[in-house]
């Protein structure tokens, strides 16, 4: 049975979200924050991977936070910082997401969420969003102490669902995290939100989709008790 692991945030949850809590802080200056925030969260979540220097996702969210209103000249209240870090765990699910997971279920697949956020956290967002009820566990890095693309995470999401990398499929919205997964042994798809650019490594996808609506269409169409044929769009 083909077992797949949904990043969460990016691909099942919209960091962008958080753009109208923003500009009730920082007006016009939005949209623009938001990108950084989310990019800055990122590459902190990198460099203390490779650095073996570990903090929770959470706290890699409040430093980028920090570091991106003080690049800017941006000096926010005690109360304005916490309720934008709070909203992190409010952010919406994508449109597509509900029903899609919906179809997926019924299409008979193994469904977890593989996250860099703790467990706490990846659980209180998800069942903010309504969707938690789909997926059979939700596994962190954080039980790594450790980012994606390490390796190792990859692994360990293997090992905790007692999965193959031949069976498994990594879901994401991100192209760091599907070349993470494709060089770990495991199938991976791209969902493709909005006019995203897939890094030109030589690591493909093995299907690249617009969004989950898409990749419930394609496995619906396929035999779930061995892994589907790899296809790029």
């Amino acid at each position: 049975m083909i077992t797949l692991a949904f990043d969460v945030y990016g691909t099942l949850i919209d960091t962008q979200g958080v753009v109208e809590a923003l500009r009730e802080v920082v007006g016009e200056q939005a949209d623009e924050l938001a990108r950084a925030w989310r990019e800055k969260q990122l590459e902190y979540s990198f460099r203390r991977g490779l650095m073996q220097y570990y903090v929770d996702f959470a706290t890699c969210t409040a430093q980028a936070l920090d570091y991106c209103c003080q690049a800017r000249g941006i000096s926010l209240s005690s109360a304005d910082r916490q309720a934008l870090l709070d909203g992190y765990g409010t952010l919406p699910a994508f449109e597509d997401v509900p029903e899609a997971l919906c179809s997926l279920e019924t299409a008979g697949v193994r469904l977890f969420a593989f996250s860099n956020g703790t467990r706490e956290a990846v659980e209180g967002l998800l069942g903010h969003a309504g969707i938690r009820q789909h997926f059979l566990d939700v596994v962190s890095v954080d039980e790594l102490r450790s980012f994606k693309p390490n390796p190792a995470v990859y692994c360990h999401f293997l090992r905790r669902a007692g999965a193959t990398g031949e069976a498994s499929w990594l879901i994401s919205g991100n192209p760091f995290d599907v070349i993470g997964a494709r060089a770990a042994g495991m199938h991976a798809a791209w969902v493709r939100r909005g006019a995203a650019v897939f890094d030109p490594w030589g690591i493909e996808p093995d299907l690249t989709v617009g969004d989950l609506g898409e990749l419930a269409d394609y496995l619906s169409g396929i035999d779930h008790s061995r892994q589907p044929p790899s296809k790029g769009k």
